[in-house]
């Protein structure tokens, strides 16, 4: 509920960096809640897409490059407007699994060691986009690891099943 404030400006509008309204490749970029805003070596935004039956990397077809490539060259243009960091300076992902299942882009700092930043779970968008031109379907087909805490309800089902 908390992208869905933001998308339809409920909440955080104040806090709005960038909006691309377009229904179909358009998004919102926004401070994420970690960053206070006050240094950038640790600058970290996310990108909410409008289109909401997008919910994860999985879910990504050829169809979605328009909407990736929005979201890379706009997102990166508007940090370098407003927080004056270039696209060579930051690392532009997205998380498998995700943490909420909205499609969502991090843009974080270069130097930051964000939480999931690691090679493990991002999954880098200029990457994914490449992947995509190449292959429509390559999320649906391609096996993706990814870490999960011992306390995790899907470690548990992966023991159950004798997967871990």
């Amino acid at each position: 509920q908390w992208v869905y404030n933001i998308l339809e400006k409920k909440a955080e509008a104040d806090r709005i960096v960038h909006e691309n309204p377009d229904p179909s490749n358009g998004f919102v970029l926004v401070p994420d809640l970690k960053w206070n805003q006050n240094q950038l070596d640790d600058l970290y935004l996310i990108a909410l897409v409008h289109r909401r039956e997008i919910k994860s990397l999985r879910d990504l077809t050829a169809e979605h490059l328009p909407l990736l490539r929005n979201v890379l060259q706009e997102g990166k243009e508007a940090i370098v407007k407003r927080f004056g960091v270039p696209g060579s300076q930051l690392r532009i992902y997205l998380h498998y699994q995700p943490s909420y299942h909205h499609l969502h882009v991090h843009f974080t700092a270069l130097g930051y060691d964000a939480p999931g930043s690691s090679v493990e779970r991002a999954h880098l968008l200029a990457d994914v986009i490449d992947n995509l031109a190449m292959d429509s379907t390559y999320y649906q087909k391609r096996a993706l690891t990814f870490p999960l805490r011992a306390d995790e309800p899907l470690f548990k089902k992966f023991q159950e099943a004798g997967k871990v």
